[in-house]
């Protein structure tokens, strides 16, 4: 661990507060930031393809011309959405790899996965929800979705590599679908048993 760093409970929910589940924001007098917000907002909740631009700017308190001023369509929203959700996750990272290396800092990413699978407003994952609404592979969301997912599972073949593992990308395979699992199971069976076992099983993984 770094000198200086917050350790044990005080770093977890430090991290906690980073976590992109929260969007909030409603207020800013920024039009952009404030359709931003409304649609991390609706488009987790609810899907994104129930959100109609009419609900957005409605809620937003826009004109459908500001709306247009800012995103080419909503298609382009959407893509800006992923690409907040992708940057609070990357700060939340690396809040973990700034503070823990190899081991460590693989249990607190494992850690920051189950926290937010802990949350009431827990809907899933953001990005596999938006990719399931696109099947188009060569979408502008798929390939926003694939660029996240493609960092994530560097994040953790370095972190591995960092414990001195033999094989981390076989490792990092293995976590990113021990991760996509507990995205579904935690929305859909107790998310304490998920939590859990997301945490186990990572251990486990890393042990073979």
């Amino acid at each position: 661990m770094r000198s200086g760093a917050v350790t044990g409970r005080r770093f977890r929910q430090a991290v906690r507060t980073l976590l992109p589940m929260t969007w909030g924001g409603r207020g800013t007098d920024h039009p952009r930031e404030r359709l931003l917000n409304i649609a991390g907002e609706l488009f987790y909740a609810n899907g994104i393809h129930t959100v109609g631009v009419d609900q957005l700017v409605r809620e937003a308190g826009v004109t459908r011309a500001t709306f247009y001023r800012h995103f080419s369509s909503k298609d382009g929203l959407v893509v800006a959405y992923l690409r907040e959700r992708d940057a609070r996750v990357k700060r939340t990272v690396e809040a973990i790899t700034g503070a823990h290396r190899g081991r460590a800092a693989l249990l607190e990413i494992i850690a920051m996965v189950a926290d937010s699978v802990l949350r009431p407003e827990f809907r899933g994952c953001g990005f596999l929800n938006a990719a399931a609404e696109y099947p188009d592979p060569q979408h502008p969301v798929r390939i926003s979705v694939a660029e996240h997912r493609r960092w994530f599972r560097g994040v953790l073949r370095e972190v591995v590599r960092d414990t001195g593992h033999p094989d981390p990308d076989r490792v990092a395979r293995a976590l990113m679908v021990l991760r996509d699992g507990a995205m579904a199971g935690g929305y859909l069976d107790d998310q304490n048993d998920v939590a859990r076992t997301l945490r186990e099983a990572a251990e486990s993984i890393l042990d073979a």
